[in-house]
């Protein structure tokens, strides 16, 4: 049995949690997510805590169980808590701010690129390398980011780009390093 997919989901004071016709709404004080559960799975509301069940052990069920709660599990996290994600512009001349929803990147392009925020996603800056993604849905706030990142991802002989704050980038060395002419 799914270690994960049988371990039943507290619900925290103040959220609400709905199931019908195989689509699960959480209300939080955060926001108001839905999400869309496969046929085969079973959830289920009892008191404080929310139980996926699954029909049988064939490996889509298996697979499905697992999915299932962890997915409503992040719903109820991100209306309680919300999640977020912290991105750092490492470069000369590399620079973030934001002006009023926008977030206006200088990234060494002879142009600036923005990027708006949008009704669940906020964007925080703190500072002139510095960026903080904010929102209520997991997914969203990392395709956001991610988003972010593609705009300059780092590169490996200099370290320049925008990076997440524990990304770690495997540094190469130049053309003089090969041991050759000198």
């Amino acid at each position: 049995m799914s270690r994960i997919g049988r371990k039943p989901i507290n619900i925290p004071a103040g959220v609400d949690v709905k199931v019908s016709d195989g689509v699960v709404t959480v209300k939080g004080p955060k926001a108001t997510l839905t999400q869309k559960v496969h046929p085969n799975m079973t959830v289920k509301v009892e008191g404080s805590e929310v139980l996926v069940t699954r029909p049988n052990d064939e490996k889509e069920n298996r697979s499905l169980h697992g999915l299932t709660r962890t997915l409503i599990h992040n719903m109820i996290v991100g209306v309680t808590e919300g999640y977020k994600k912290e991105l750092e512009v490492n470069g000369v001349g590399y620079r973030v701010q934001k002006q009023g929803k926008n977030l206006v990147m200088n990234l060494g392009y002879s142009h600036q690129v923005t990027m708006s925020e949008t009704d669940d996603i906020t964007i925080e800056v703190p500072g002139p390398n510095k960026i903080i993604i904010h929102g209520a849905d997991k997914q969203k706030v990392g395709q956001f980011a991610a988003e972010v990142r593609e705009k300059r991802p780092p590169e490996p002989y200099k370290g320049k780009g925008i990076k997440y704050v524990d990304e770690v980038i495997r540094r190469k060395e130049g053309k003089a390093g090969k041991g050759g002419k000198k």
